[in-house]
């Protein structure tokens, strides 16, 4: 007993020492400039810290601990205080002059983006979480309303005159084997403390980040991805797997207006991430983070030649188009227009191509060179901020850690400063950037990450050709994919390193070096899970205990094939969910963790929700034994489900 009790410890002291010994990495995630422009402020995602910085000699003032992992960051009007987005942590904490967390509010379990509407003394939250806005009250700290919005908001940006709010929302909702499923833009209603509507971005369109509104208030720019997922997955050349985008959202009419790429022929501006307008509203800074560089779009330009180009549009749409076509079709609860409505290849839009993408290769027209890509020095640029003058901008080079300047006149790079100390990256942390370094593809028109946000999903379908052509299937999360083999939801590749190798070869369409390769499935080995956000002070709610009775119930018999700690018995099944185009109807039993945030679910993705599982795609009882659960119980077994 005492040599069993001695070895216990030795294994628990040597686990403290690695733990101890695990390096921290400097991740700038955003940043921001205090109103005089004297300040610049980051949020350090993976050190969990505020680092605020003196602009004029780029020096690190001092570094403020936070909890969880700090997202958004922004000053208040008078740039007394600062307000950081805890995310994971569910606050949102206020630091002072000195360096002091004065407060923190409560505000939903992921934090992410924060936005300032300071004449009505509020702060708005984005939580990807919940898939909610927090409006918080500044004075009394109290949440004043919750606004629904789309899904995984990131970023926010308010109106000038603070009327409206405008949400960027990462993924798509719904039905993914809808054509036009894509990520939407969400207008809030201020006043109202309501959503007013979402505007659907182009079909397809995923990964919809940074967020800005002209000084004016009559447009939004939005950047994404443009995934072309109702294509065969057969080259990649010309954008034919994804292309890099963004859309110009009319605030007035409260619908989009045009989409433009960012791409040029043969060399991609994968993966865009932050923007920032010129306090002249003449600017577009872009972070294209894939290629680890910054754009400068002219907006004055491009403005103008789309009030050229879409009459042009709207009179060649409305020759050609069907008879019968309705050009205010409503699909969801976005409004489409023909009049206004630039997007991907269909019969109803057209793509507006700018920089030196030759006509013949789009569908739509070619506006010239109205985008500039700078390289910038380091790794993975993401957050940007523009100084209150517009001389100054500064951008965090996540996987560098440290901040980039540059002179907006010039667009020479002024210096660099480092948040920190940046520990030599290990195997797992430079497989990480790989992940999202599109200068892995050919032509670098995406990364690893551009399906697989995080390492999760894109919740898209999508028609990869290892199992044939036609049927397509919804993108798995990569999590636990090293212990829970096969991989692909027909099992096609024996494990996760056959399907990383595959990924490099028939997605990215460029082979790697060895070593490179082994430091993604490092990566992937290293990703943990996250504690659902459903849970209660750490535990499963009183109704999901009872919804984990009825899953590990004789009756329904859920965990027979979904097993702890796992939750897969890593078997093939034939679950009754085969559809047209299918080869077969059996397929991989994928792990339930995290399953609260890996909609659309099924292979086919299809189930919009976790109950429509149980109810519109098990009718048979194939899927588990459940057609004999009352609605409290069938409750019950979903909110189980959203807490593993």
């Amino acid at each position: 007993m005492k040599r069993a009790t001695l070895l216990t410890t030795l294994v628990l002291v040597a686990l403290a020492s690695t733990l101890r010994a695990a390096p921290v990495y400097r991740s700038p995630s955003r940043v921001a400039f205090s109103p005089d422009g004297r300040v610049m402020a980051a949020s350090d995602h993976t050190a969990g810290a505020a680092v605020f910085i003196d602009a004029a000699t780029g020096k690190v003032m001092c570094d403020v601990p936070l909890h969880g992992k700090p997202a958004g960051i922004v000053f208040s009007a008078d740039g007394r205080l600062t307000y950081v987005a805890e995310c994971m942590a569910g606050t949102v904490a206020e630091i002072d002059g000195d360096g002091n967390v004065t407060r923190r509010f409560n505000v939903g379990p992921w934090p992410t983006g924060v936005a300032m509407a300071p004449k009505r003394g509020w702060l708005l939250v984005t939580d990807s979480a919940t898939d909610s806005v927090s409006i918080v009250e500044l004075a009394s700290g109290r949440v004043r309303a919750r606004v629904p919005v789309g899904r995984s908001p990131r970023y926010v940006a308010v109106t000038p005159d603070e009327r409206s709010a405008v949400v960027a929302n990462r993924l798509p909702g719904g039905d993914a084997s809808n054509p036009a499923s894509a990520a939407v833009v969400t207008l809030i209603d201020l006043e109202a403390g309501k959503k007013e509507v979402d505007v659907l971005l182009p079909p397809n369109s995923i990964n919809a980040l940074g967020v800005a509104v002209s000084p004016d208030g009559r447009w939004a720019y939005v950047v994404h991805n443009l995934a072309r997922a109702m294509l065969p997955t057969e080259q990649i050349e010309y954008g034919w797997i994804n292309a890099n985008a963004m859309t110009t959202i009319d605030l007035t009419r409260r619908q989009r207006y045009a989409t433009i790429l960012l791409d040029r022929f043969d060399d991609a501006a994968a993966n865009p991430w932050g923007v920032a307008v010129s306090p002249d509203g003449a600017t577009l800074w872009i972070t294209i983070s894939g290629v680890h560089q910054i754009g400068k779009l002219n907006l004055v330009r491009m403005h103008e030649l789309l009030r050229k180009e879409l009459p042009k549009i709207v009179r060649q749409r409305q020759e050609t188009k069907p008879a019968g076509d309705d050009p205010g079709t409503t699909r969801g609860s976005s409004t489409y227009s023909d009049s206004w409505q630039i997007g991907v290849k269909d019969r109803t839009s057209v793509e507006v191509v700018i920089s030196d993408m030759p006509p013949e290769y789009g569908q739509g027209r070619y506006l010239g060179r109205i985008l500039e890509r700078i390289d910038l020095p380091g790794n993975g640029p993401r957050g940007l901020g523009v100084s209150p003058d517009g001389k100054r901008l500064a951008v965090a080079m996540y996987y560098s850690g440290d901040v980039a300047w540059l002179d907006t006149d010039s667009m020479k790079i002024t210096r660099t400063t480092p948040l920190g100390n940046q520990p030599e990256a290990d195997e797992a942390r430079r497989g990480e950037s790989i992940f999202h370094d599109a200068t892995y593809c050919f032509q670098r028109w995406l990364s690893c990450s551009t399906c697989h946000p995080d390492g999760r999903s894109d919740a898209l379908n999508w028609d990869l050709l290892n199992d044939g052509i036609g049927n397509s299937k919804n993108t798995r999360s990569l999590l636990l994919a090293d212990c829970t083999p096969p991989v692909m939801s027909r099992g096609i590749r024996a494990n996760m390193e056959a399907a990383v190798a595959a990924g490099f070869q028939f997605t990215l369409f460029q082979e790697p070096k060895p070593a490179d390769r082994r430091a993604v499935e490092m990566y992937l080995r290293a990703m943990e899970p996250v504690a659902s956000p459903f849970l209660v002070d750490g535990r499963p709610s009183e109704k999901a205990r009872a919804g984990k009775l009825i899953f590990e119930s004789k009756t329904t018999r859920c965990a027979a094939c979904h097993p702890g700690p796992l939750r897969t018995d890593l078997r093939m099944h034939d679950v009754g969910t085969r559809v047209p185009m299918d080869e077969a109807g059996r397929f991989d039993t994928p792990t339930l963790v995290e399953i609260w945030c890996t909609g659309p679910y099924l292979h086919h993705g299809r189930a919009r929700t976790l109950r429509e599982v149980f109810t519109r795609w098990n009718r048979d009882d194939k899927h588990g034994k459940t057609s004999h659960l009352s609605s409290e119980e069938m409750d019950a077994l979903v909110e189980f489900l959203r807490s593993l």
